[in-house]
Formats: structure tokens, sequence, C-alpha cells
């Protein structure tokens, strides 16, 4: 009955994905024969169970699956079965063992995982956003020199912040804090939706991780889509980009009120709120691809474009004209504006022409 009852405590998927890249400190923690092993994954040496020489190896991506072989019992796929074996478990054990291993939750306590869900990342913005302080102050040095080396004025919007050590995440681990300039991502309505951050180091570089600009968990009763991140106030004309760097930039550059939207997709979709009549896409330009033989920064400010024309809104596109140098993947306004500086811009008898036809 009882190990009936276990089995029933924990979602098997859910303790998988939790266990996934973890799978060594478990079998270790779990399974301490499994020692020698684990220090020379992929290798044979003695079975933890029958002993020998050369009876039993781990595989080579253990920390992902937990999967081992026994010569003489065989294959264990993963990390379950593994310790099903070496332990003499029954799988609700197992699970539940596993699970308290990687901080697995329970199913009672999933009954109210939305609610409690939607508290913790309400608590993770307003707790980050607390922390911040403008970039005028003199610990937010990082983020300065990180807007000066983009080539850009270091005389910023007060929407964008600056946190002296945000932690940087992968596969939900916690792997460094690191200086963050923040800002704020909105809502058609204007209501607060994530934070946007940019990882960066002490000198004003991006932070040398996988992903140095992410987008925070958003509340789920928030909407993403169609939101921006609201660089300066805008008037009945306002000019789009994806990056918040190319919008100061096309602002510094042109005098256009300019939002960004982090991406290509938040582009596709944006939707502007009540009282803009006139929007300009300072689209990137992206090399062509089998996904988007157009390249998506192009694809994306066309897709946008026909869509606010439709909503009767006036919307024209631009993309930069200099070729996209060997080796990158794509060119966007700021390094226009880093190359050619106010010169490389359309003047406003362009911008005039492109809001008067779909891209």
């Amino acid at each position: 009955m009882e190990a009936s009852t276990m089995k029933h405590e924990y979602e098997t998927q859910q303790v998988k994905e939790d266990a996934r890249g973890r799978w060594e400190r478990v079998l270790l923690a779990l399974a301490p024969p499994l020692k020698a092993a684990l220090e020379r994954t992929g290798k044979h040496v003695p079975c933890p169970v029958h002993g020998g020489r050369d009876g039993f190896r781990l595989f080579r991506d253990v920390a992902d699956t937990g999967g081992g072989i026994c010569n003489t019992c065989g294959s264990f796929a993963n990390g379950f079965a593994l310790l099903m074996w070496i332990n003499g478990w029954d799988f609700g054990r197992t699970i539940r063992e596993v699970a308290e291993q990687v901080g697995s939750r329970s199913r009672s306590a999933n009954s109210a995982a939305d609610k409690s869900e939607d508290e913790m990342r309400r608590e993770q913005l307003n707790r980050t956003w607390r922390e911040s302080v403008a970039l005028s102050h003199p610990s937010a040095e990082p983020a300065r020199l990180y807007l000066a080396r983009r080539g850009l004025s270091v005389k910023v919007p007060e929407t964008l912040r600056f946190h002296a050590a945000l932690g940087y995440y992968e596969d939900n681990r916690r792997l460094a804090d690191y200086p963050t300039l923040i800002a704020q991502v909105t809502g058609q309505g204007g209501d607060a939706v994530t934070i946007h951050r940019t990882y960066l180091t002490p000198e004003g570089r991006k932070a040398p991780v996988d992903s140095p600009k992410k987008l925070m968990r958003h509340p789920l009763a928030r909407q993403m889509t169609g939101g921006a991140i609201r660089l300066v106030p805008a008037n009945h004309r306002l000019a789009v980009t994806e990056g918040i760097e190319t919008a100061l930039a096309v602002t510094e550059a042109t005098g256009i009120p300019a939002w960004a939207t982090g991406n290509a997709h938040l582009l596709a979709t944006f939707q502007p709120p009540a009282g803009i009549d006139q929007i300009l896409v300072f689209a990137d330009k992206d090399r062509p691809s089998r996904q988007h033989p157009s390249g998506h920064g192009q694809e994306a400010a066309r897709e946008l474009v026909k869509r606010l024309w439709s909503l009767g809104i006036r919307a024209g596109a631009i993309a930069p004209a200099i070729d996209i140098p060997e080796g990158k993947k794509g060119i966007d306004w700021l390094d226009v504006f880093v190359l050619e500086g106010k010169a490389g811009f359309p003047a406003l008898v362009s911008v005039e022409q492109a809001l008067h036809q779909a891209a």
C-alpha cells in the first residue's frame, strides 16, 4: 500500500525533467557504490552489484539520462531503472527519492501551482525592479560603459535601470551573478508585463554566457505578445525596432521616439497603443535562411507593416542599405549608426515616403 501511494505522489515526467543534467549528483547521493563509475564515466569498472574487474559502466550522457549497463544484467536506460536495480527499490520509492534530491513538487503542491507560480513571478519581477538603480547612479558604471562601447550617448532614458548583481540561470541552475542593464516590457495598455535583462561584465561588455539578453518569466495572467519596451514617451509618430540599443540609436540619429520589442517575433506581433497613427519600423537586415528566405528581421517588419495598414495605421519599414559583413548573421541600425553616424539614416522625406506605402 505504501509503495502504491508513493507512485502517485510525484509526476514522473516532471521528476525526469527536473533530474536532467543532475543525475551524476543524484546517483552519488542515492547510490554511493557508483562512485567509481561516476569518476570514470563511459569506462568499464567493477560492477557495484556483481563485483569483478570491468563488468559495468555508466553511459557518457549519464548527467542527462542517469543510465548505465551491467554485462550480466543488461542495460538500464535511465537513472530510475539503475537505482531500482542497485538499491532494490520499487518504482514509487525511486521516484520519491529522486524527487527529493532535485526539488520536484509533489502532486499536492501542484494543486496550487498556478497561483503560487504567478505570485513567485510577480515577486521576482518586483524585487528585481526595487533593487535596481538609475543609470546615473555611481554603481551603474558597467551599464554606462556598455552603452558607450556600443557608440551611444551616455544620456539615456530613465526607463533603463541597472542591477548590480543579478543571477544568471541556465537549465534552472544559477551559474553566476552579473551587473545587468534592465528595462521594463509593457503591454498594449501600458501595464507592466516583465523585465528585459542584458547581462554585462564590470568592464561594460556583454557577459560571457550563452544568452546575455533574456526576458524574465512573466505572470501567467499578463500577455507578452504585442508588448514593447517603451524607452521614451511617444507622440502620434513612433519608430519600432527589435533591440534596445537599436532603438536608442534611431532616436539619437533621427529624433523620432523609438520603442524596442526585444526580438523579431515580438516585433511582428507588436500592438501600438491608442493615439499613434504613424509607425516606422527600423528593421534588422538578416541573412536569408531556410525558415526565413527573405531574412527574419525583414519578414517580421513586413508582417507588422501589413497588419498596421489593415488597422488603419500608416506604416513603413526601412532596412539598412549596407551589406552584411562577412561572418555576421545580420546588421541593424545601431551598426549603421556606429559606422556612418546620423548620415547613414534616411532623410525625413524618405521617412514620409515609407509611411505612404505598405512593405
